[in-house]
């Protein structure tokens, strides 16, 4: 086999995955299922190289994962030994991590749901989201309001049931058993069926209403590790490993990102899902522009330049010239991945998803011209599921389609359709209509694509249709 660079990035691409959307992929923490584009595309197996052509989802999903698997698995020495190992003292530290992301998680949303209320307004919220005894009551009256004494019990049991009849002996018990001191955080949340970190949050922001979320943070790490003690018991390995295998992933992509962050990827990170393949991170026109250019220019990235000089006061004692000074390129890619992704973007174009491209730009004889792109469409929705994997929500949050493009060795660009709220439900585009949009374009564009030794008749202005 041709062990040479060439020969390996084209094996790469001749590498064959299947297109079933039946598995359920574990990412971002859960079970998953992705779908194809093209209903006809399930079942089959393809190559790489023909799932970029065509724009299979579930090839890049697997391809994803193995990205994924040989960041965590297949590197010598990896953290994800510890999967492996119960034994191993590492897991404690990941599950630490995945214990403070979580809590955090649930305290910022408790913060959000209490912040700016009074203390009566929280203590009502709270009322209304247990069914009530006189226990539950004790605990949460405890809990939220420690200071409060024995008679404080007995006027709120009083109030809150009239009909039962409590005695200073059945009080005191009361206040004795819900004693924060005897019962752990835990445990009064387990009693008063309320989420412990919320109890301890409304207790927190009754003390400190004024705290910020970072604050309500910090004051809460010692709280964090007390709701998560029982993951750190040996004999709950099972769901140790689940929780670990999450914080995996998102090392991972942190991974991954940094290589996509050095051929402009835009965002500080990338969400730790396999969707990631598919565009669940999204992207910028700016940047698809930017990595086109990378590819035309065999894996340099050069900067944005709009001005190049500014001339003032030409002819006169004043007169100024102000440059840009151009810095030393970056070469961010190997001249000859840029040089083979370039060739499968044109054959996108000429037998793939961008079909409708080909042909745009016909060149005078002699010549030639080479387009090549690449098509995606989003349908972003938040859906619900029940426990069964039904659906029983969609909700349309925006809809999108591209085509970022390359001419030749000199071109390149972006055109992007969206519209974004609940309206984008009613519309069905794809990416054909960005493809479609750049073929109207194109005669626009022949005169400065055309070589500079032939001359072309620039395209008359669109008209719009009456």
């Amino acid at each position: 086999s041709d062990q040479s660079l060439s020969g390996i990035l084209q094996a790469a691409l001749d590498r064959q995955y299947s297109a079933s959307p039946t598995e359920r992929f574990w990412t971002g923490g859960g079970l998953h299922t992705f779908a194809n584009f093209n209903r006809a595309d399930n079942g089959k197996l393809f190559t790489v190289r023909e799932a970029f052509h065509h724009s299979v989802n579930l090839v890049f999903i697997r391809l994803m994962r193995d990205l994924v698997q040989y960041h965590t698995l297949a590197i010598p020495g990896s953290t994800a030994m510890v999967l492996k190992d119960p034994l191993n003292p590492i897991r404690r530290q990941y599950l630490q991590k995945f214990a403070q992301q979580e809590g955090r998680i649930f305290l910022y949303r408790f913060y959000d749901k209490y912040q700016g209320l009074t203390p009566e307004e929280a203590w009502q919220l709270v009322l209304s989201q247990t069914r009530l005894t006189p226990l539950r009551l004790g605990v949460l009256l405890r809990s939220i309001e420690p200071e409060k004494d024995v008679q404080a019990i007995i006027a709120s049991l009083q109030q809150t049931f009239p009909n039962i009849k409590v005695s200073p002996e059945q009080a005191g018990r009361l206040f004795s058993q819900t004693d924060p001191r005897v019962l752990s955080l835990v445990d009064r949340g387990y009693v008063a069926r309320i989420h412990p970190l919320e109890l301890w949050t409304v207790t927190f922001l009754r003390q400190h209403p004024n705290a910020s979320k970072s604050e309500l943070a910090k004051a809460g790490e010692q709280e964090l590790v007390e709701v998560y003690a029982w993951l750190f018991k040996t004999h709950r390995k099972a769901a140790q490993d689940s929780r670990i295998r999450l914080i995996l992933e998102q090392e991972a992509f942190m991974e991954i990102h940094k290589a996509w962050k050095r051929v402009g990827y835009p965002f500080a990170t990338l969400v730790p899902s396999l969707a990631t393949a598919i565009g669940s991170s999204a992207d910028r026109p700016a940047a698809l522009t930017e990595l086109m250019g990378i590819l035309v220019n065999e894996g340099r990235k050069n900067p944005t330049v709009t001005i190049r000089q500014l001339h003032f006061a030409e002819g006169t004692p004043f007169e100024t010239l102000v440059a840009h000074q151009e810095p030393d390129q970056e070469q961010v890619l190997n001249p000859l991945v840029a040089q083979i992704l370039r060739q499968e973007l044109i054959e996108v174009v000429e037998h793939g998803t961008a079909i409708g491209a080909k042909g745009a730009l016909p060149p005078a004889e002699g010549t030639t011209i080479s387009i090549g792109g690449k098509t995606g469409t989003g349908d972003h929705r938040q859906k619900v599921y029940d426990r069964g994997f039904r659906l029983i929500q969609s909700r349309p949050i925006a809809r999108t389609a591209t085509f970022v493009f390359l001419i030749d060795n000199r071109f390149f660009g972006t055109i992007t359709a969206q519209v974004s709220g609940p309206q984008s439900g009613d519309f069905s585009f794809t990416s054909s209509l960005p493809v479609r949009i750049f073929r109207l374009f194109a005669p626009h564009l022949h005169a400065y694509v055309m070589p500079h030794s032939f001359k072309a008749e620039i395209a008359k202005p669109l008209q719009p249709r009456s």
